[in-house]
């Protein structure tokens, strides 16, 4: 498999399993208010949690996306090849949504570099994209 696609895979695994970790704590805390555990172990509580898990996950998706199109807008990431939409996408170390427009470009598989801005220009700070 290659790295971009383990990249996909493992930025997808990881939100879903916090939101799957949100929505156990959730019931635990139900069972302190007298909810009946065979509520909880029901196949329609099983569906509804899975919903839950996949609407957070499309949720995120989502929310990551207006982040890089906000920090493209705000020129706290660019495109650094002549391919914009399939080149190298540089994020600026200071960028606010640094986390989610990362969390964006590892779901949609994209390689990108954080760089530190300077005035005149951008030098590289360090490569987080594995080949």
């Amino acid at each position: 498999m290659k790295p971009a696609v383990v990249d996909m895979l493992r930025a997808h695994l990881l939100t879903a399993s916090l939101a799957a970790m949100c929505f156990q704590v959730a019931a635990l805390v139900s069972l302190f208010f007298n909810v009946s555990e065979a509520s909880l172990e029901s196949a329609p509580f099983r569906l509804f949690a899975l919903g839950c898990v996949v609407t957070s996950v499309l949720l995120t998706r989502q929310v990551a996306s207006m982040s890089f199109s906000r920090a493209l807008h705000s020129r706290h990431a660019t495109y650094r090849t002549v391919a914009a939409q399939g080149g190298l996408v540089s994020v600026a170390l200071n960028c606010p949504l640094r986390m989610l427009v990362i969390l964006h470009l590892r779901m949609r598989g994209r390689p990108f570099e954080l760089v530190q801005h300077q005035p005149l220009c951008a030098k590289v700070r360090s490569s987080t994209y594995r080949h």
